[in-house]
């Protein structure tokens, strides 16, 4: 069956047929994209967009990079999956890269960002139990407020988003929920039976939420002080999206396990990885723990491609350039609709007021301008475009997120 769009299908029947066919667990802004390209993408009718939202930085790379989809097409003409019943010879050269790039020294390679955020927790369990001598099935994990690491049973279990949580539960036990930002409380809630601290170090997902300066370094002496293990998911902030490799190195601290994913294919395939010690991923033996495509070899040649392309061609350092360019300009808007402007790096968010009704018709107006971006906990807007932006597609958006706020507000 062929993957082009067939001619006599339009807009509204691409949307009726997601309506009738698809669960409705997404509300996606009303565009049909079929092709991509660096910063930009086209709809079915061949309408370019800017793309500032880079699905949720899985495009740090910008769309359809060509080195990435080379390794790819190259991959996947050889070997593509073997299970980790065998070896293959993408996989040694993957740990190896990815551990000379993060001074890591052990790597877990899974296939979403979830399945990393539930491989740590295991690994910290079973690191507890074995290691620092918790009771057993007693292990404690804190938490942050207004967190996201997926949708999986046991994360939406120990999120505060009721829409998160509602309806489906019994979750599983062994989670303690502090507020984010807040080393006291942190610490306060450390208990003979903590094993980790699992936060994001900017919340994404709730709005670009950025702690305050020091609360980092803070969590870093707090956790090796009560051994306890501090992990850091940077699948959404890492890998250059901050304007550093990753969003804990702007306050100069090493997490005992970092979480990639996302960017780590640059949107060509499902990839992540627990990046940590030998103290923590060594308490995992043969049949504990495991994925039949975790590690495979297309996923290995096109990880090892993405990282490669994100440090030659300088996108780290783009990144935190055009950060600051991008959200000076922002930030020059005046308009009292707007509560904050925040930002590390090219992630960057606007909050407006409670009464303003919401961000997402400002979502919407934008798309109709050529500016693909999208709305979270109603009142804010992220902008986040790949790290391949430059200041001349900065002011094209500018020419177009300003009249479009002002006359909204």
């Amino acid at each position: 069956m062929s993957n082009d769009r067939p001619a006599d299908l339009d807009f509204d029947e691409y949307l009726g047929i997601e309506a009738t066919l698809g669960a409705h667990n997404y509300k996606p802004i009303d565009v049909v994209l079929a092709r991509g390209e660096g910063l930009w993408v086209w709809d079915i009718d061949g309408k370019r967009y800017l793309d500032c939202l880079s699905a949720y930085s899985a495009v740090n790379q910008g769309h359809c990079h060509p080195k990435i989809r080379e390794a790819l097409v190259e991959q996947a003409g050889r070997l593509s999956l073997t299970s980790r019943a065998f070896r293959n010879d993408q996989l040694a050269l993957f740990y190896q890269e990815v551990c000379e790039l993060t001074s890591s020294s052990k790597v877990l390679p899974m296939n979403s960002g979830a399945e990393a955020v539930e491989s740590a927790v295991k690994a910290v369990r079973k690191w507890g139990y074995q290691v620092k001598g918790v009771e057993r099935n007693k292990a404690e994990i804190i938490v942050c407020a207004n967190n996201f690491h997926g949708r999986t049973i046991a994360v939406v279990g120990f999120s505060t988003d009721p829409t998160a949580r509602a309806d489906f539960g019994p979750f599983a036990p062994g989670f303690k929920v502090v507020p984010f930002g807040d080393a006291e409380a942190l610490e306060a809630a450390i208990g003979p039976n903590t094993v980790a601290f699992l936060a994001e170090p900017i919340q994404g997902e709730a709005g670009v939420i950025i702690p305050p300066d020091g609360y980092l370094r803070d969590v870093r002496e707090i956790c090796t002080r009560h051994n306890v293990m501090l992990i850091f998911d940077e699948i959404q902030t890492g890998l250059g999206r901050t304007g550093k490799l990753f969003a804990e190195e702007h306050e100069g601290v090493e997490a005992d396990i970092t979480l990639i994913g996302k960017a780590l294919s640059g949107g060509y395939y499902p990839i992540s990885a627990v990046l940590s010690n030998s103290e923590v991923l060594g308490v995992l033996q043969p049949g504990e723990h495991g994925s039949t495509f975790g590690g495979n070899p297309l996923a290995c040649a096109v990880a090892r491609t993405a990282l490669k392309v994100l440090v030659e061609e300088g996108m780290i350092e783009n990144s935190a350039r055009m950060g600051r360019y991008f959200l000076e300009a922002l930030r020059a808007l005046r308009n009292n609709g707007i509560k904050e402007i925040r930002g590390r790096g090219l992630m960057i968010a606007i909050e407006f007021h409670e009464e303003v009704g919401g961000a997402r018709r400002f979502c919407e107006a934008l798309k109709d301008q050529g500016i693909l971006c999208k709305e979270t906990h109603h009142h804010t807007i992220r902008f986040a475009p790949p790290l391949i932006i430059t200041e001349n597609e900065i002011d094209w958006a500018m020419e177009r997120i300003e009249p479009v706020l002002n006359a909204g507000l």
